[in-house]
């Protein structure tokens, strides 16, 4: 009787011992994926250099709603790297964009969070300091130069629905008709739907200029970054859309080398 009263209790207590490793197993693993899903990962080496571009069949309505069909077949990419500007946090900025295309425009969604939104009634003064979704675009790829001239563009969306660029005079301009802009705003989220014609390099002022077909296969020169202006004289940010090296990273507007290779495909 003895022995067997030994025997069943050393089977109890191999079977507590189990049970509590299974429930510190479960607890651990638990652990682990809140960890996990609270862990912000460092983006310079996880930003695509290469984007493809699904082809909108249907092309978006403009309305600043994310419910067309080409949206749904475009991946979401970040809006992250800090080019101007100290440290913020998500609740002062955050951004995100997809893009897609047909033959005569490129389309581009994207949603900032932004605690403060500014615009003045100055937009070839303030441009730079003013809130602005800001779009970098090479029609061919080639890179290179483009502070004063128009191997690519950078159109800066302003809230007040003007387009802003440095043009080859060194001056800012406005450019009308280049991009077709809507914003959505529900609280300190803005959707931003925007369809852009683009230019080939030969673009003159004051001129008739005819935009690129786009097609399979193309590849475009492309980032996009966000002027973030909270209460200040200057701008707080600018954050930008491709990771760029060194200590100084404002340099997509003069520098076009540094956008990402977007690639237009079925």
């Amino acid at each position: 009787m003895l022995m067997l009263m030994k025997h069943l209790l050393t089977i109890f207590l191999l079977a507590m011992m189990a049970i509590s490793c299974r429930q510190r197993a479960g607890t651990e693993t638990k652990a682990k994926e809140k960890a996990d899903s609270l862990r912000v990962e460092p983006a310079a080496n996880l930003l695509p250099s290469k984007l493809v571009a699904p082809k909108a069949v249907v092309p978006p309505k403009l309305d600043g709603l994310p419910d067309d069909s080409c949206w749904f077949l475009a991946n979401w990419q970040p809006i992250d790297q800090n080019w101007v500007g100290q440290l913020y946090d998500s609740l002062d900025f955050a951004g995100r964009y997809k893009v897609a295309w047909d033959a005569g425009q490129l389309y581009i969604l994207a949603q900032i969070t932004d605690d403060t939104l500014r615009t003045t009634n100055k937009p070839l003064e303030s441009y730079l300091n003013d809130d602005a979704l800001i779009l970098y675009i090479d029609e061919n790829h080639s890179g290179g130069d483009h502070q004063y001239n128009y191997n690519a563009f950078a159109y800066h969306l302003r809230l007040d629905d003007r387009t802003v660029d440095v043009g080859a005079d060194s001056s800012a301009h406005l450019f009308p008709g280049h991009c077709t802009v809507n914003r959505n705003t529900r609280g300190n989220t803005t959707t931003w739907e925007i369809a852009v014609r683009l230019y080939p390099d030969n673009y003159k002022d004051n001129a008739t200029n005819t935009p690129v077909e786009l097609k399979e296969g193309k590849h475009i020169g492309f980032a996009i970054a966000y002027n973030d202006a909270d209460r200040g004289p200057a701008r707080d940010n600018l954050v930008g859309s491709v990771y760029i090296d060194g200590d100084n990273k404002n340099i997509a507007w003069i520098d076009a080398s540094v956008f990402a290779d977007l690639l237009e495909a079925k």
